[in-house]
């Protein structure tokens, strides 16, 4: 084993069944946006930990986030954007990188 320090990160993924809603689109093209509509939310989610023992398990981490979730949101984001949600993932758990996809193809990435 080598004397070199390295960042160590547990990684995390789950799909979460949600609304949202941008009410303030002014793209005609995608006007439909506006209305509320119905994604599942690929999310992933990197978390620093000290040492390869963990500071906090990954299948717990997982549920935290997950009651989370279900706890602030019950399935009904409002306006909030894949950016929106993923910002307050990152600062919720305090995380170094959370990337939020509509239907695993099309979101954003929010890191520090």
């Amino acid at each position: 084993m080598t004397d070199l320090k390295r960042e160590k990160l547990v990684v995390i993924k789950l799909q979460y069944e949600g609304l949202h809603h941008w009410k303030d689109c002014n793209i005609p093209e995608v006007s439909f946006l506006k209305d509320k509509h119905r994604h599942i939310f690929y999310i992933e989610l990197h978390k620093k930990v000290s040492h390869n023992d963990r500071d906090i398990e990954i299948i717990m981490l997982k549920r935290e986030v997950l009651r989370y979730l279900e706890n602030s949101f019950k399935n009904d984001f409002g306006t909030f954007s894949c950016e929106d949600i993923a910002e307050v993932l990152l600062d919720t758990f305090k995380c170094q990188f959370v990337q939020v996809l509509e239907d695993n193809e099309n979101g954003a990435i929010i890191k520090l």
